[in-house]
């Protein structure tokens, strides 16, 4: 892990920018982790509730699955071997587990999803059925491929000087759906 640190008083001869009064910047603490140690990349896909944090072991997700219980919402397991921001619509991993209320149930389904998918990245979703929410209020991933490729920033020019960007995977461009990790 890498650590940059600024002091305070480092910061306490420079004017705050736009600031005239002449007082000093408060001490700023900026961390970096690099993957590149853990997982030999520099990208991580950071999508869902806790994506800026190290894996979850299983026993951290069977205690999140248990708060989803015991909020009652239901819990689905999804896979994807695209993990674009805007690919919201993984795929479902069986249906999603509207009767099932013990985490082991869960876990049981999650190593068997685990199992078939191991080069996939398989997220758990929880659905609250409430009237007015109808909706996922929580998602994690809890597997990960062991090569996250990472995507690329596209710039296109279009009429009128407009530059337009986008994001593309580069898992997508060298092989074909099914066969990207």
């Amino acid at each position: 892990m890498l650590w940059s640190e600024v002091k305070e008083e480092e910061l306490a001869d420079r004017p705050i920018p736009g600031d005239m009064s002449g007082t000093a910047r408060p001490a700023v603490l900026i961390q970096h982790q690099s993957n590149a140690t853990q997982k030999g990349t520099d990208m991580r896909i950071t999508q869902g509730t806790f994506s800026f944090l190290p894996d979850l072991s299983d026993a951290q997700i069977t205690k999140q699955i248990e708060y989803c219980l015991d909020k009652g919402w239901a819990i689905g397991l999804e896979y994807t071997d695209d993990p674009h921001p805007r690919n919201t619509f993984w795929e479902m991993f069986g249906n999603p587990m509207f009767d099932i209320h013990d985490a082991a149930g869960v876990m049981l389904e999650l190593r068997s999803c685990r199992k078939t998918f191991p080069n996939h990245y398989i997220r758990v979703t929880a659905f609250d059925s409430t009237h007015g929410t109808e909706s996922v209020v929580m998602s994690f991933i809890v597997n990960r491929p062991k090569d996250e490729p990472g995507f690329r920033l596209v710039r296109t020019e279009e009429h009128g000087r407009t530059i337009r960007y986008g994001i593309e995977s580069y898992a997508v461009q060298r092989s074909p759906e099914g066969a990207r990790y």
